[in-house]
Formats: structure tokens, sequence, C-alpha cells
């Protein structure tokens, strides 16, 4: 409370290894909201949104983009391809979507680079044990890496200062003589180019570009409701999550104030998005992992390819102990489950609710990867309901053993289930108040 005025926000978290249908349920919350904020993360990240028959899949514009009345904000804590962007831009512009006047972008947010590409390129090599991290190749992690050297980082804001062609040509050689010892073939980077190019993006970026820092502060403050969106997963944080198999930047709860500026005081709601089963893309430990018949069913009626790079997702069951680590982590007030029409074809189904770890049963997350390699998930089976369920309206519509699966999910997470999603389209999606008949 600031003068008599409430100050809140809502965040929604996802609480696996990303691709929870997180978009679905901010599209539609963003009706209880002004201002929907992207707060980390980059193109790496792929949102599906699906409005009247349309599929939108978005990578860096916020998932409200599609209400002219909502203000989308992408802050600081994100770092921009300006040419992903410009993309997304058009294509939406190219569809009727029209973000003229509803579209901001932090002057503070970090920008990735012709060698930002080539270094990812090159530096994916494999981790001990002959793994690969799975990088998306777009550049995240290594400019990630100079934000925090600082001394060859570029901001958006940087763009348009009058010393920006020598700070990139500065840069650029710093760049040749680094990629040329990582054994970089071809030609060198031409900073001539990369600035006309650049400075081209900057300048069909420039009505857009503010201090996102203080209009959310401002907006916050004057009582405006704000819904913060997060991108990956939980179990993918820098600092939190299976390192080294992680994205560049803090995707769980507590990397919401550091990237986009909001003190954790004003987030009054945190929302975390389940999937009803669990996936991962690329490498690292995944307990539940079901690389049988069963994972192969569930890729198939869940459509798990990723949003950006179409790689088929490594399928599995529920993981509560996964989940129920994220879900404290991220402090999580509320749970939406997703996609619970993909089991509905299975006789039985089982949730992993403890772990043995060298003969000992354990209900904590292992903290490092070696140890979570080794673990042996121990199941509860539950039955399955084998009946159609896209057309349910009210969670009280679902097969008994639905429901029982639902319950038994938030009990082992000790959260309530608020939202619930049987389908793709915003429509095929339960509220529990519906249930309750407000």
């Amino acid at each position: 409370m600031i003068e008599g005025r409430t100050v809140s926000a809502t965040c929604v978290i996802g609480l696996q290894w990303g691709d929870e249908a997180k978009g679905k349920i901010v599209d539609l919350l963003t009706e209880r909201h002004d201002i929907v904020v992207r707060y980390q993360g980059g193109a790496n990240a792929g949102h599906t949104v699906v409005r009247d028959g349309q599929t939108f899949k978005l990578s860096l514009v916020p998932s409200g983009i599609f209400r002219p009345e909502v203000q989308c904000v992408i802050a600081g804590g994100v770092v921009m391809n300006p040419a992903s962007l410009l993309g997304e831009i058009d294509g939406l512009a190219g569809r009727g979507v029209r973000i003229e006047k509803n579209l901001m972008l932090s002057d503070r947010a970090h920008v990735i680079f012709p060698w930002h590409f080539e270094e990812d390129r090159l530096l994916d090599q494999q981790c001990a044990g002959g793994e690969a991290i799975g990088t998306t190749m777009r550049g995240i992690g290594p400019c990630y890496r100079d934000k925090v050297g600082r001394s060859l980082a570029v901001r958006l804001g940087d763009m348009y200062r009058p010393d920006f062609r020598t700070r990139i040509e500065l840069i650029a050689k710093a760049k040749n003589e680094i990629l040329g010892r990582l054994g970089a073939g071809g030609e060198p980077l031409d900073p001539q180019k990369i600035f006309e190019a650049y400075h081209g993006y900057a300048e069909r970026l420039r009505p857009y570009v503010a201090d996102t820092t203080a209009y959310l502060l401002d907006a916050l403050e004057a009582g405006r409701r704000v819904l913060l969106e997060g991108a990956q997963g939980a179990l993918l944080d820098i600092d939190h999550g299976t390192f080294p198999f992680v994205t560049s930047s803090n995707s769980s709860g507590v990397g919401v104030s550091a990237g986009s500026g909001v003190p954790g005081r004003y987030i009054t709601k945190m929302v975390g998005i389940v999937k009803a089963y669990t996936t991962r893309v690329g490498g690292g430990p995944f307990p539940t992992e079901q690389d049988n018949d069963i994972g192969e069913h569930i890729r198939r009626c869940g459509n798990e390819y990723g949003t950006v790079t179409r790689r088929p997702r490594r399928c599995g069951w529920f993981d509560a102990v996964a989940a129920r680590y994220t879900t404290r982590l991220s402090g999580i007030d509320t749970l939406a489950v997703m996609l619970l029409d993909v089991l509905s074809e299975l006789p039985e189904l089982k949730i992993c609710t403890a772990y043995e770890l060298d003969g000992r049963r354990i209900t904590d997350f292992p903290s490092h990867v070696d140890d979570l390699r080794r673990v042996v998930p121990i199941y509860e089976t539950l039955p399955g309901w084998q009946q159609e369920i896209r057309g349910a309206q009210r969670l009280a519509d679902l097969p008994a053993n639905a429901q029982k699966y639902l319950d038994r999910i938030s009990t082992l997470l000790a959260r309530p289930i608020e939202v619930v999603s049987v389908g793709p389209d915003r429509r095929q999606t339960m509220f529990a108040e519906q249930a309750e008949g407000t």
C-alpha cells in the first residue's frame, strides 16, 4: 500500500523444464491486467497462443500483445536479437495484430550480435560425460556472458549514443581475436557491415524504446495491474536448476525482480504452470523419462516438439519431487495444470512421489546432476479415465479419475489448482471458480 493505493503484481512461472504452455495462461490472465511484462530470456523461449482458430508463436513479444488496450513490456533482463524481434513484429502486423502503441522495449536490455552466434557455435562443446547442454544456437548464453563481463556488452540504449560505431569497431576487433583463438573459420567480423545493419535495426525500434523500469514503478504506484511473464522453466534456472543443463538466466521465481525491476514486495501472486506430465528438451538428467511407447504416445498426442527449434521433446510421467521443489523455490500460490487431455487415452497413470538415491528414499530434489542421474523414481499408480475431456466446461464435468489425478498433484505440491487446460484453444480452459459457481 502506497498513499492509500494498492500496489500489486502477478507473476506466471513455469515449474518444469519449460514448454508448460505459459503463453495460453498469460493470454487469459491479460484480461485482468493493464500491463504484461517479459523479463528474462531471449528468442530461445517459445510461447504459443491460440486465438479465434489462429495459432501464434511468440519468442520475444509478450503474450498480451493481442489486446490493444494492454501495454506489453520487454524488460531489462531480456537479451534481444533485433532482427528476430523485428521479424516477430512484422509477422504479427502481417496477421492484423497492431502493436504501434502497446509495445515497449527497455533501453537496459542487452543486444545479441553476430559474434554471439559464432561463439554459441564454437563453444557448444559437450559437457563432462559426453552430453550436450542443448543450446538453441541463438546467441543467448554468449550475450549473457558478455553482460556479466561488462566490457564487451552493448545495451539497447547504447545503440542511440554517438559512440555506437566506435564501440562496434572496438568490440569486433576483440571478438575477432577471441574467435580466431577458438578456431573460427571463414571471414572475420566486418564492423562496418554490423554497424550499418544494427543502426538500421535501432532506427526501426526507436519508437518502442524507453526506461521500462521507471515506467513499471510509476504504473504500480498508480495502482495499475501488472502481469509478469516468465520464460523457460524453473528447473532451467542458472543458479537453482539442473546445472549445467540450464538456460543462462534466472527462470525461476527468484529472477522476477532482477529481470523486471519490480520489487518483490509488490508481487502479490505467483502462479505456477505445470503440464500434467513432464517434458524436457536437450541434455541433462530426467528421472521420469519414458523412452518407450508411453513417451512416444505423450509426444504424439501432445505435439511435443519445440516451439522455437521443433526438436522432439523428451516425455515422461509427472515428477512431483521436481515440481514441489520449484513450487517452493518460486513462492507459488496457485497452480495451473496444462494439457490434461493428452493423458486421456492411457489406462493408468504414474506420478513420481519420491526418489531412491543410493538405497535411501528422498523427497528433496538433488542439487547436483550426478546425484539426479542416479536417482530411481518411486511411483504411485492411478487409474486413467480413458474418455474425451476436451469439451469439459467446468472442473466438475471432468471424469472422477481425472479429478482424482488433479487432486493428487495438488496434495503433493501443497498448493491449490486454480486453472486446468484440456485443449489448445483458450476456451478449453477451466478456472476453479467455475466449479464453485462464482
